[in-house]
């Protein structure tokens, strides 16, 4: 494999880890090289990510672990960003996150994923922004993944006392996933939310 090649694979591989990063026995396992050489690899790679202008991201070491993160010349670029993102409707995978961890928390990103098929980084971000799950400290197992749980602006929001007060699963979605639809009138509770306040908004322009 060429240096053009791992680095391609070792973007790629970071980019779909998230927060959790990958260490150098996940990334020697995964693209099928030597521990001492995946470390010279990314050691070279990683400095010439920090250096390069034209690249909004650098390699991070967390312990063992290495993550891909944004530069901090763009904190305030992506803090606002995040703000944003916090006004807008929740997408379909965010509320089938939502949905799993309300009833299976605390819980990995892992576990989520393999509960969905499919990665749920993205989701959970967007969760993080609306404030509706936080973070719960780490699982005690191989690499310590942070467990996600939901918050006390989750319960405020849908009118819940606790999390005894949730609708009560079925046999068949206790099985399963949990169903995404329960929580389905989030997106519409959003939305009569921006209408409302366009709508008043254009009634103090027309007085």
């Amino acid at each position: 494999m060429s240096q053009d090649q791992f680095s391609a694979a070792l973007e790629a591989l970071l980019f779909a880890a998230g927060e959790e990063g990958m260490t150098l026995n996940d990334l020697a396992s995964t693209l099928g090289i030597a521990v001492p050489a995946v470390r010279v690899q990314v050691e070279q790679w990683g400095s010439a990510l920090a250096a390069d202008p034209e690249r909004g991201v650098y390699l991070a070491v967390f312990g063992e672990r290495y993550k891909l993160l944004a530069k901090p010349a763009f904190a305030n670029l992506i803090q606002n960003y995040m703000q944003d993102a916090g006004s807008r409707h929740l997408s379909q995978a965010a509320v089938e996150v939502l949905s799993i961890i309300a009833y299976q928390q605390p819980i990995t990103r892992i576990e989520i994923d393999e509960i969905r098929g499919i990665h749920s980084a993205g989701a959970l971000q967007t969760l993080l922004a609306h404030e509706l799950i936080s973070e719960a400290g780490r699982k005690d197992a191989p690499g310590r993944p942070i467990l996600y749980e939901t918050t006390q602006t989750f319960l405020d929001y849908f009118g819940l006392a606790s999390l005894q007060d949730l609708p009560p699963l079925t046999h068949t979605q206790e099985r399963a996933a949990p169903a995404a639809d329960l929580f389905a009138s989030f997106n519409a509770q959003l939305g009569s939310e921006e209408d409302t306040t366009d709508a008043e908004e254009e009634e103090k322009n027309n007085e």
